[in-house]
């Protein structure tokens, strides 16, 4: 980190011949959000051999070398909150954070605070990577505001930019539990199928394939049947928004209390929902596994299902 910035160096390759550069830039660095990358680009933070670009829109060759100048994020607007946390690990340079279904990741309109990085600013006292902006101090990745689990925060830029490349070259291990609606005819499957905002509801997410959408790859495997329900541990190869939702979806099988990407399941399950006053969509990051960026480790976290999701578990098997 030099003259108030963070500098990140940047090889672009053959495969993204022809890409937009916030679109290429996006791909390389992405703990940054295209948005962002854009206003980046337009304030003159990207530099090609001594001159800068200015247009997110320019088509790159697909061997360029670009250097791109990360601003020191102003001081945090976000209040620090004591807000509970289940914290699985924690040293020096990064947490692991076991989290309640209902908490919210990082502050947006419509949740301005009480959410985890408000709960982190307190726990950690300053010391998260600045990489994720003010909004997102040390949030590397997130899992949905519903959904509960396991989920790792950097504290130091160096993790950060380790854990980002593990994610981007999909290293990282993440093992997801969801009920579902029905019993697949077979035990275990993938979808591969690209997922983009939908064309009709920019709040959700859909397969598409017009060529807008980013890869995703969900493995399944059913771990028990229930009469109308299973239970079904998803490995992700890919993190996409609602990537499991929309996939586990997609082939008829939708989790159960999901509000956006369900259906009205059989009689007998929609009636223990609401008799469990269960909704919200029932998934949780099982598992967690990761090499330390710095201390070069590897690591391996597992979280049992929530009280919610194991009262449900159990009233299905009954």
């Amino acid at each position: 980190m030099a003259g108030g910035q963070i500098t990140v160096e940047v090889q672009l390759g053959p495969d993204q011949h022809g890409w937009r550069l916030d679109r290429a830039l996006a791909a390389a660095v992405p703990t940054l959000s295209r948005e962002r990358i854009k206003a980046l680009i337009r304030s003159g933070a990207v530099d090609q051999a001594g001159a800068l670009v200015r247009d997110p829109a320019v088509k790159v060759r697909g061997d360029e070398q670009l250097t791109l100048a990360i601003p020191e994020p102003a001081a945090a607007h976000n209040e620090a909150q004591d807000i509970p946390l289940t914290i699985a690990f924690e040293d020096e340079h990064l947490l692991v954070v076991d989290k309640p279904a209902g908490l919210v990741v990082h502050p947006a309109a419509g949740n301005l605070d009480g959410t985890l990085v408000n709960a982190l600013l307190h726990h950690c006292q300053g010391s998260l990577s600045g990489i994720g902006g003010v909004a997102r101090p040390g949030i590397v990745h997130r899992i949905d505001k519903d959904t509960s689990g396991l989920l790792v925060v950097a504290k130091t830029d160096v993790a950060h930019e380790g854990l980002a490349r593990q994610f981007a070259d999909h290293s990282i291990e993440r093992r997801y539990q969801a009920i579902v609606a029905g019993v697949p005819s077979q035990a275990k499957g993938l979808v591969d199928a690209p997922l983009a905002r939908s064309s009709h509801d920019r709040k959700k997410v859909a397969v598409v394939k017009d060529g807008r959408g980013k890869r995703a790859v969900t493995h399944w495997q059913v771990k028990k049947i229930f009469r109308d329900a299973s239970l079904v541990e998803c490995r992700l190869e890919t993190g996409r928004t609602h990537q499991v939702r929309v996939h586990m979806a997609s082939i008829g099988h939708p989790l159960l209390g999901d509000q956006v990407y369900g259906r009205a399941p059989h009689q007998r399950v929609r009636e223990l929902l609401q008799r469990l006053h269960f909704k919200r969509q029932a998934l949780h990051a099982a598992e967690l596994g990761f090499i330390h960026p710095v201390t070069k480790a590897r690591m391996a976290f597992t979280s049992p299902l929530p009280a919610d999701m194991q009262q449900l578990f159990t009233a299905l098997g009954v």
